[in-house]
């Protein structure tokens, strides 16, 4: 991403949708931070919040203290949450909720069972247990054992790996939307999923990390489907208001009582990180839940699909040899873009480095063409994902006016206009230029 424009510029601040750099230039954010500014850049209640923690010398952590901050947090993600999922642990990021629930699974099962099942086009993070856990090329690091993969989506897929295990599988884990790849779980797949847990005493684990809060339109993605409740919730990105480093996974409580409720083992856990319910990083969160339940960020986020999905549909029509289709729900948007002049085909065979032997590397050259020119010619800042089939991404902050979102579509509208050959010749140009 660095070489683009933005990879070389200063932002002087930031704040709700906007970017406003040294030069005076003031951007239109349309990457929600990837995930992580439901809230907007730097949300004033959020602020407020911090201010206020810091100005009363609150203590931040000392494990031997009652800790009112952590939990009041843990009793309003109980409250928020469906069911029994009322017990949680704090880490400090995605990846570390989703080896705490991991490993919550196996402590469930006490060692008895040593396989755990991901999608294959999963991404729950990139530490060594998170990056084995994830379904995406990455290097052959070492990672925690016992791995095996099912199709995403696919019901009889995971059946099959299931009784592939004979017994010994003791968690499944699943993003029910796929932020990276802009795919989504059916309602069926879910509920079976559910059940064929229920049946075999696999512990379900739901990674949100990157859709809670509003982002598709429910609260969480999987909240959208009446009765559905996992064994385990991960959740991080926007739990933190885009300035707290926090996360969380939270349980239902007999599940985790059966793991860690006894004098022997209530430890297992917390002493995992040091950082585990760090008060103002707590004190943060509270607030940004506050805020994302009471100004309805499930509402805000279908306001801005209902621009969002009649706009980008009408842009795959009218180009149809650049946009292959578009996809998302809520606030999260892929644009699939493809095609370009066939000149390409030999620029990615010639690309220096590992680059020709990307697979995907035409699709990401007309794709990266395209954010720069948003950039450059509409102070518009996007992003695509590295995983799947390498989308455009509009996933606008729950704060953006619908207008700005309006703005951005007729932008991308206006881009692809001027046609991927162009497009991708002066990208090109600028970025041998910078060489030079």
């Amino acid at each position: 991403m660095t070489s683009f424009g933005f990879g070389r510029e200063l932002v002087d601040r930031a704040e709700g949708a906007y970017l406003y750099q040294r030069d005076g230039r003031r951007i239109l954010d349309i990457t929600g931070g990837v995930g992580v500014l439901n809230h907007g850049h730097n949300h004033p209640r959020v602020l407020a919040a911090r201010r206020r923690y810091a100005d009363r010398h609150r203590m931040e952590v000392h494990k031997t203290y009652f800790s009112p901050y952590l939990a009041a947090l843990s009793h309003n993600l109980a409250q928020a949450l469906p069911g029994d999922l009322n017990m949680s642990f704090l880490p400090n990021s995605g990846a570390e909720a989703v080896e705490g629930a991991v490993k919550l699974a196996y402590k469930y099962h006490d060692g008895r069972r040593t396989t755990v099942l991901r999608a294959d086009i999963s991404f729950h993070g990139k530490l060594l247990g998170s990056g084995g856990l994830t379904g995406q090329n990455q290097y052959a690091f070492p990672t925690i054992p016992g791995i095996d993969t099912f199709t995403y989506g696919d019901l009889e897929s995971v059946r099959a790996a299931v009784a592939r295990h004979r017994g010994d599988v003791y968690a499944i884990l699943i993003e029910p939307f796929s932020a990276s790849t802009i795919r989504w779980c059916s309602a069926e797949f879910l509920y079976g999923l559910r059940r064929l847990c229920s049946e075999q005493d696999i512990v379900l684990i739901f990674d949100e990390i990157y859709t809670g809060w509003g982002k598709t339109g429910s609260l969480f993605y999987f909240m959208r489907h009446d009765g559905l409740i996992p064994d385990v919730l991960t959740t991080s990105k926007s739990f933190g208001g885009g300035k707290s480093s926090i996360s969380a996974f939270v349980a239902r409580e007999p599940l985790y009582r059966k793991a860690y409720d006894n004098l022997g083992d209530a430890l297992l856990q917390s002493t995992s990180t040091t950082y585990y319910g760090f008060g103002e990083e707590c004190a943060t969160a509270l607030e940004a839940v506050n805020v994302a339940i009471g100004d309805d960020y499930p509402a805000l986020a279908r306001d801005l699909e209902r621009v969002l999905r009649p706009g980008l549909s009408r842009i795959a029509k009218q180009y149809p040899d650049i946009v292959s289709h578009v996809a998302g729900a809520g606030a999260l948007w892929g644009i699939f873009i493809d095609g370009g002049p066939r000149i390409l085909d030999l620029v990615a065979k010639l690309a220096p480095g590992g680059m020709a032997k990307d697979p995907r590397f035409k699709t990401k050259l007309v794709t990266c063409a395209v954010i720069n020119a948003l950039y450059h010619d509409h102070d518009v800042f996007a992003y695509y994902t590295l995983n799947g089939r390498n989308p455009l991404i509009f996933a606008p902050s729950l704060v953006t006016v619908p207008a700005d979102v309006e703005r951005a579509v007729d932008s991308l509208d206006r881009t692809l206009a001027h046609g991927l050959g162009r497009l991708v010749t002066r990208f090109v140009r600028e970025k041998v230029s910078t060489l030079w």
